[in-house]
């Protein structure tokens, strides 16, 4: 990737990510405590939806950052015409790369915001240390795997559905879609890829607020789910899910038109430089 692509694919994610983080972080932390294994409303009801928001504050803008740059890398690398009927599995792949290394610094962030929404009475230090005290590094990697394994899908739902339908809308109009055409589908393929994926998220979610030491800290994601299926049955396994397909909706109609208008801003200011 040439380094103004590379450079543009950097801030425009960083700053896709922080601005729908931080705007939708109340719908997030309801998401939460639906999957919460005490309960909505043990977990803190409606109280304190912020709780938490300086781990995502501190997370959000490398993690997305860390993502785009991958994304735009790999499509590059593979370099598929985009006519090809190759292209979707080049957007597969690509977000399934991105998603694994943004991971790396999206899990240690997710953990303690998570223990942060459900714990709204402590302080965002206050758990990461204690994580650190008890369980070491590994601990603030604990629902790794699960993570990747939500988000691979979801990426392989939701990137290849975004790139077709901005491909399909600009075949239709005889032009490019502007910025906010590209946040209308991301905020359509957003909501079914968070549909479909929601029994992963709630598997996440379990394992990341386990106790230290039971079978659900383990990580295994399988063994997760079916104790939700066990307890609490379909419904139980989409827990959240309206919460989650508003919250990804918007924040695919934020992040996916912040990022094209960013990174084409971005793009344009590196081509007027003499």
């Amino acid at each position: 990737m040439d380094r103004p692509g590379f450079t543009a694919s950097l801030v425009a994610g960083g700053v896709a990510g922080v601005s729908v983080d931080l705007i939708l972080f109340p719908l997030d932390t309801i998401k939460t405590r639906l999957q919460s294994p005490q309960g909505f409303y043990k977990a803190g009801g409606f109280y304190g939806v912020y709780a938490g928001v300086p781990s995502t504050a501190i997370g959000s803008f490398p993690n997305a950052a860390a993502f785009f740059v991958t994304y735009e890398y790999v499509k590059w690398i593979l370099n598929t015409d985009s006519s090809s009927y190759l292209m979707p599995v080049t957007h597969m792949l690509a977000a399934s790369a991105g998603e694994v290394v943004a991971c790396l610094i999206r899990v240690p962030s997710e953990v303690v915001k998570q223990r942060a929404q459900v714990s709204a009475s402590s302080g965002t230090f206050h758990i990461f240390s204690n994580i650190l005290c008890q369980e070491g590094i590994q601990g603030l990697y604990r629902g790794y795997k699960s993570t990747v394994l939500r988000e691979i899908p979801f990426s392989l739902v939701q990137f290849p559905l975004w790139e077709s339908l901005k491909a399909l809308w600009s075949w239709r109009q005889g032009h490019v879609v502007d910025c906010w055409q590209s946040a209308v589908c991301g905020a359509f393929a957003g909501g079914f890829a968070a549909a479909v994926t929601t029994p992963l998220d709630v598997a996440k979610t379990r394992i990341m607020l386990a106790k230290a030491g039971s079978s659900t800290a383990s990580g295994n994601i399988l063994s997760a789910l079916h104790a939700v299926w066990r307890t609490q049955g379909l419904s139980g396994l989409f827990a959240g899910v309206f919460p989650r397909m508003a919250a990804i909706s918007l924040g695919g109609f934020i992040f996916l038109g912040a990022y094209d208008q960013t990174r084409s801003f971005l793009l344009e200011l590196g081509r007027e430089r003499p």
